[in-house]
């Protein structure tokens, strides 16, 4: 039987979320602008639910069972390489500037995106992030984790170059975690 969370106690878990590698609390009282014992408190009672779990001193992670609460699926080997290779041309991602505005830069996978956001105007990343294409499209060709961690990151309300680098930054995290499902040898600088 699943648990139900108060909506404070959600709202921290979905911030875990967003961070790949432990977070001190602190951080995130500061990303979510909330009160840290407040925070601190959730953390220990998602802590004693299973949905975190200590990494190292004063740093705390979001568990599998916390990522499987959110509708988070564990992806498979060869849905990682899709993810990462794939070239999915009939879903490939357009980026526009506006409505009726197409850039002609397409995406076929989350690499091919990364480097596309890279050199993508600004306007384009705000332009899609509000209207949730990102999020969509992560969740079409089936990274529903992806697509959960943008829907978080729309909600902190970021934008231009902030915003721009927070999303290549989750993106990037998830490569990396696809490539080690994947069993890519993955090198990080």
């Amino acid at each position: 039987m699943q648990m139900s969370l108060s909506p404070n106690k959600l709202e921290i878990l979905e911030a875990l979320l967003l961070h790949d590698k432990p977070v001190k609390p602190m951080q995130v009282s500061k990303e979510m602008g909330k009160e840290f014992p407040s925070v601190m408190m959730h953390i220990l009672g998602l802590t004693k639910m299973g949905y975190a779990t200590p990494a190292e001193k004063g740093y705390y992670i979001i568990t599998k069972e916390g990522k499987k609460f959110l509708g988070i699926p564990e992806v498979s080997r060869d849905v990682a390489r899709t993810l990462l290779v794939g070239k999915l041309h009939e879903q490939a991602f357009h980026f526009y500037l506006d409505i009726g505005k197409p850039l002609d830069i397409k995406a076929y996978n989350l690499q091919t995106f990364n480097s596309q956001l890279k050199r993508v105007q600004l306007e384009s990343v705000d332009f899609h992030m509000k209207r949730g294409d990102f999020e969509a499209w992560f969740r079409g060709i089936g990274d529903i984790e992806l697509a959960k961690k943008t829907a978080v990151l729309k909600r902190l309300t970021l934008d231009g170059e902030n915003l721009r680098k927070k999303l290549q930054i989750i993106t990037v995290n998830r490569c990396i975690a696809l490539a080690k499902i994947a069993g890519y040898t993955v090198v990080t600088k």
